[in-house]
C-alpha cells in the first residue's frame, strides 16, 4: 500500500489494497433490511420500498402524511416521483414542508409541525439528508404535544415519551439519523445547538438506496462522510464504548478510506456509494450504542455561530486536535481504528502527534484544506466557543462521556489547535 502523499490526485487513483475480497461477493442490487430498531431497507433501488410503505400505511388507516424536506434534495434526488406515485396508488394524503436549511432551526421545527397539526398528519416523512431527517422527527415529536415548542424540546423543557410514526428517505451517507435516536437543531437567538435522543424518534421505516446520492455534490460527498468518520471516532473512544461500537468504526474507517476516493473521482459509482451508505449507517449504529464527546460538543457552537458552516467540515476541522488530546487514553483503540488512515500505529501514548498529522495529511489529501481561521473563526472566538460548548443544553451530556475529563482548558485547547494546520 502506498503512503498518502500531498498530491491528491495520486492519492485518488492509488491501489490502496484494502478492499475486503467478501465485498466483490456483495449484489448492491439485492435490497435486504438492515434491522436496528428501525427497518431500513437497504441497496440500489430500495426507494422502490416506498410501495411496501405506503402499503402498510394504508392499511394501518394511515393515509394523511407531512413530509419534511430541503428545496432541492427531493426532487433532484428523483425520490418524490417514487414518492408521489405510491402515495397516489394508496390514496394517502399529504401535505409538503420544504423549508429546512442546514442547520435546522427551531422556528422552523414550529412552522412544519403547524402545517402537520392544521392538515391532521398521522406520519412524517423526512427526505434528505440530516437536516430533514432532524426536523422530522422534531416535528413528530410536537405533533404529539399540543402547546410544546421546538424550542422547548431542544432546552430540555419536557421528555416526550411519544411521537408519530416517521418515515425516513436518506439522501447522504453521513448522518446516521435514519438509522438511530438523534436530532439536532439551532435555537439561533441563543447562538444554542442542542441534541436530543429519544427512543420515540427511532424511524418506523427508512430508506438507504445508494442512486439517491449520486447527485451529491464533491462537497457533500466530502462532508457528509467525514460526519460519519467522526461518528465513529467518538463513539469507539466514549465512557460509553463497547466491543459493538469499536467494531463498527474498524469497518468504517476501512470502507470511508477505500470508498471515498472513488466516489469523489466517479460521482456516478453505484459501489462506492453503497460501501459510503452502509458506512455512514453502521457509523449511526456505533454511535447509537456508543455515544459521541468532544468534536460533535465542539462543532454545535460552530455551526451555531455561523449557520452556514457544513456540519462535516466543522467537524473535519476539529479532528486532530480532538484525537491528539484523547490518544494518549485511547490509544490502543484508535491506532487499531484509523490504521487504514494511518497505518504503523503501535498504540502507544506518544504517538498522538504522529496520528493528529496523520488523520489531517489524510483530510488534506481528501480536499478539506479548511482550518478555523480559514471559516472566519479566530483567537478572539475561543473563549466563547469554549462557553458554549460548555452551556449548550445537552452538550454537557456528550463532554461527560469523554475519555477523558473535559475541563474548560480542554476545550479551549482543541479549538486553538484547530485553528491553523498543524
Amino acid at each position: 500500500m502506498k503512503n498518502i502523499t500531498n498530491d491528491a490526485e495520486d492519492f485518488y487513483f492509488e491501489d490502496r489494497e484494502v478492499e475486503s475480497m467478501f465485498e466483490k461477493k456483495v449484489n448492491i442490487y439485492n435490497v435486504f433490511e438492515l434491522r436496528c430498531k428501525t427497518t431500513c431497507y437497504f441497496g440500489v433501488g430500495a426507494i422502490g420500498k416506498m410501495r411496501d410503505i405506503s402499503e402498510y400505511l394504508s392499511k394501518h388507516g394511515m393515509r394523511k402524511v407531512i413530509v419534511v424536506t430541503d428545496p432541492v434534495a427531493y426532487k433532484v434526488t428523483g425520490a418524490w416521483d417514487v414518492v408521489t406515485k405510491y402515495f397516489n396508488e394508496f390514496g394517502i394524503e399529504y401535505v409538503l414542508y420544504d423549508k429546512v436549511t442546514p442547520n435546522p432551526t427551531v422556528e422552523q421545527i414550529d412552522e412544519a409541525t403547524k402545517l402537520g397539526k392544521d392538515f391532521g398528519a398521522q406520519v412524517v416523512f423526512g427526505i434528505g439528508g440530516g437536516s430533514p431527517i432532524d426536523t422530522a422527527k422534531s416535528v413528530a415529536v410536537l405533533l404529539e404535544y399540543e402547546g410544546k415548542t421546538g424550542e422547548e424540546l431542544y432546552e430540555g423543557k419536557f421528555t416526550p415519551e411519544k411521537a408519530k410514526p416517521i418515515i425516513a428517505i436518506n439522501t447522504t451517507h453521513g448522518t446516521g439519523t435514519e438509522v438511530d435516536r438523534f436530532a439536532v437543531a439551532s435555537i439561533l437567538e441563543k447562538e444554542y445547538k442542542p441534541a436530543i435522543a429519544y427512543d420515540c424518534i427511532y424511524p418506523l421505516f427508512s430508506i438507504d438506496d445508494p442512486q439517491l446520492m449520486v447527485t451529491l455534490p464533491y462537497k457533500q460527498t466530502l462532508y457528509t462522510t467525514i460526519d460519519a468518520l467522526n461518528h465513529i471516532t467518538e463513539a469507539s473512544t466514549t465512557l460509553a464504548r463497547n466491543p459493538y461500537s469499536i467494531l463498527l468504526a474498524k469497518e468504517t474507517v476501512r470502507l470511508i478510506a477505500t470508498y471515498l476516493p472513488q466516489a469523489l473521482s466517479n460521482p456516478n459509482d453505484l459501489n462506492a456509494r453503497y460501501w459510503l451508505l452502509y458506512a455512514s449507517a453502521i457509523a449511526g449504529i456505533s454511535f447509537d450504542n456508543g455515544l459521541l464527546h468532544f468534536t460533535h460538543a465542539l462543532e454545535h457552537p460552530l455551526s451555531a455561530v455561523k449557520p452556514d458552516l457544513a456540519h462535516g467540515l466543522g467537524l473535519a476541522m476539529l479532528l486532530p486536535a480532538v484525537v491528539k488530546e484523547i490518544y494518549p487514553s485511547v490509544a490502543e483503540i484508535l491506532a487499531e481504528v484509523f490504521e487504514p488512515i494511518v497505518p504503523g500505529l503501535e498504540g502507544k501514548p506518544g504517538e498522538a502527534e504522529k496520528i493528529a498529522k496523520g488523520i489531517e495529511d489524510w483530510l488534506f489529501n481528501m480536499g478539506i484544506t479548511e482550518k478555523l481561521e480559514s471559516v472566519g473563526f479566530n483567537e478572539g472566538h475561543v473563549e466563547k466557543l469554549t462557553e458554549l460548548a460548555m452551556t449548550t443544553p445537552s452538550l454537557g451530556l456528550l463532554l461527560s462521556v469523554a475519555p477523558i475529563k473535559a475541563e474548560k482548558e480542554v476545550i479551549a485547547r482543541i479549538y486553538r489547535n484547530s485553528l491553523k494546520r498543524m
